[in-house]
Order: C-alpha cells, then sequence, then structure tokens
C-alpha cells in the first residue's frame, strides 16, 4: 500500500530508533533530561529564536502560545480556515476563554489593511485584540507556502498595534524550502512559532514551540498545566534531534507532489490544484465519484489518500515514498478511474 494520506504517517528511521534507544535520559519537567535540552536549544537556533520548548503535538503547542500570549476574554484574528479554527476542537475557547475574529484571507494570510479592520482597542461592549495567529504552509487550502516579505509585512502591521503574532508552522520548513529562504525569514517576524518534527522531518513524536526566554518560561508552566510535563522525554526527543536533519530532503517531497500531480492532471474528469509544496488536492467531481467513492477505488488498487471535502482527496508526499511509488500511485489511479 502506497500511503499518501498525510506526511504524518512516516515511520522512524533505523537511526532515529538507535537514537532512541541510547538517548540519554532524565526527568524533563524537573529540566533533567539532557537529550531534550539539546533538542530544545537546537529547535531554537534554527527558528533564530531564544528559547524552545519540546512538546507531544502540534496542537498543545498552539494552545500553549495563544494562553501565554493573550488575557482571558480577549480576541484572535485569524484567517476562518486556519487550523486552530478547523481541526483544534475550539482549544482557543476552552483552554484560554479567548474570542476568534476569523478573516476570509486570500491565500489563508490576511493583508495588513484587513488586520487593521479586524483590530479592536475594547471598551464597556467589545473585546480587545489579543494575538494574530498565522499559518504557513497553510493546511485546509492546499499546502500553500505564504510570501516571506507579505508575511513580514502583516506581522508587522500587528506589531503596530502592539498585537503579538504566533506562527502555527507545522510545514513551515517545506515554506522555506518552496521560497528557497531561510526558516527565519518568517520567525524573524513573529513572537513565537510552533513547527512540527513529526511531518515532513520524519520524527515518531513530538513538535517545538519556540520563542523568547521568558516566553518560554512561561509556555513551560502551560504545558504542565495541559498534562504536557514528560519524564524520560529524551527517548522521543532524540530522533527529533535527527529530524532536523531532515530538512534538506523536503525538496524530493515537493518534486514528487509536482510529478504527482501533472500526472492526475491528465487523467480526464479528475481537476488537480498544482501543488506549491508536498500536498496535492484533487477534484472528483468531474468523475462523477464523492471523495469518499474515488477513496475507496485507489484504495483497492493499492494507493491511501484522505478526504478533505464532499468531492475533494488530498495526497500528501512524505520522506516514506519514493519516486518509483509516485509513479506507481499514477498507474493505480489510473487503472482505479478507468475500470
Amino acid at each position: 500500500m502506497i500511503d499518501l494520506r498525510s506526511d504524518t504517517v512516516t515511520r522512524p528511521t533505523e537511526e532515529m530508533r538507535e537514537e532512541a534507544a541510547g538517548a540519554a535520559v532524565g526527568d524533563d519537567v524537573h529540566g533533567d533530561d539532557p537529550t531534550v535540552a539539546e533538542l530544545e536549544a537546537r529547535a531554537a537556533d534554527v527558528v533564530g529564536m531564544e528559547a524552545a520548548l519540546f512538546v507531544p503535538s502540534g496542537t498543545m503547542g498552539n494552545q500553549i502560545a495563544a494562553r501565554v500570549h493573550t488575557d482571558r476574554g480577549q480576541e484572535v484574528i485569524t484567517d476562518r480556515e486556519s487550523h486552530v479554527v478547523r481541526y483544534e476542537r475550539a482549544g482557543f475557547a476552552q483552554h484560554s476563554a479567548l474570542q476568534i475574529r476569523t478573516i476570509d484571507a486570500e491565500r489563508g494570510l490576511p493583508t495588513p489593511e484587513q488586520v487593521r479592520d479586524a483590530y479592536l482597542e475594547g471598551g464597556l461592549h467589545r473585546p480587545p485584540t489579543g494575538l494574530l495567529s498565522l499559518e504557513n504552509t497553510h493546511n485546509a487550502r492546499g499546502g500553500l507556502a505564504l510570501d516571506p516579505e507579505q508575511f513580514s509585512e502583516t506581522a508587522a502591521t500587528a506589531h503596530e498595534l502592539d498585537v503579538p503574532v504566533h506562527l502555527d508552522g507545522a510545514r513551515l520548513f517545506n515554506a522555506a524550502v518552496a521560497h528557497d529562504v531561510d526558516v527565519t525569514a518568517y520567525t524573524e517576524a513573529v513572537d513565537s512559532v510552533m513547527f512540527c518534527l513529526s511531518k515532513g522531518l520524519g520524527a515518531p513524536i513530538g513538535s517545538i514551540l519556540a520563542g523568547s526566554a521568558e516566553f518560554i518560561e512561561a509556555a513551560r508552566g502551560i504545558r504542565k498545566l495541559l498534562g504536557g510535563g514528560m519524564r524520560q522525554a529524551g527517548i522521543v526527543a532524540a530522533p527529533g534531534l535527527t529530524a532536523l536533519e531532515n530538512r534538506s530532503h523536503l525538496e524530493i517531497d515537493h518534486d514528487n507532489a509536482t510529478r504527482l500531480a501533472n500526472s492526475l492532471d491528465e487523467i480526464e474528469g479528475l481537476a488537480i490544484t498544482e501543488p506549491e509544496t508536498n500536498i496535492v488536492l484533487a477534484d472528483t467531481g468531474g468523475l462523477g465519484l464523492s471523495a469518499a467513492e474515488f477513496l475507496d477505488l485507489i484504495e483497492g488498487e493499492g494507493v491511501q489518500a484522505s478526504e478533505f471535502g464532499p468531492e475533494i482527496a488530498r495526497f500528501v508526499t512524505h520522506r516514506d515514498v519514493s519516486a518509483t511509488d509516485i509513479e506507481d500511485a499514477i498507474e493505480a489511479v489510473t487503472v482505479a478511474v478507468s475500470n
């Protein structure tokens, strides 16, 4: 089975397993795990931040950031299709008592004008704006890689209004690769950033939340509150160190996604959105099939993808899928829809 459901399905490499088995460990809640400390220091350096925190998931990282940056009863400005809106179970409301003000932003990035229009000073009847939350790459919009200059302009507008900016960068390195820039082209514009080790970088578990030393000190306490305090976590942090060195492989994933998209687009009735990173969206309506029906057909031929809408299927390339696998997947999908 060629699994293209997500880049979260990657399996740890033998090197990662060996690193995990031999990792030096301690009680991380007490700050005693040397492998976690090494990972946090290395991750902070990579994204150009003062400090970092190892967390079990990207969702937890985003929720911690919102809690630290804001006061209860404030508003968060974000795109209406952002991950924090669609996939985090109203966490901002549940954990931090925040209200979300959504913007229908082109490509998922609010313009400076949209930020100014959405901003509220607050008062007797209205809550003040407490945070701007951005996402890059943008998952629900097909893995779009935001332009660094436009991204910085939007973040700068929030800062002019004295509003902090958090970046949900679950696949941030994909964006940097797509625009051929260092990741700091994005992170230098924000107050905090979360990125996943367990997606395109291939680690079995974990994400990183990074920001100022003061921010991370506060974040550590919120991590404990949310149940994210880990003990001998070096065993899962060690593969994260290896994952950080996998950033260069993302270009291969992007090339594979482009090859997949170009070939699937040749299938009559299947409409493909040109990928910018490692996510390929396929509209199955022209085939007379729902996404679920399409997925059942291709799984019968040995390919897995995911349902992303009533007539939208999503394919995600990753480290465990080779160029040969992509060719086999193209053939399998072609056979499946022609039967």
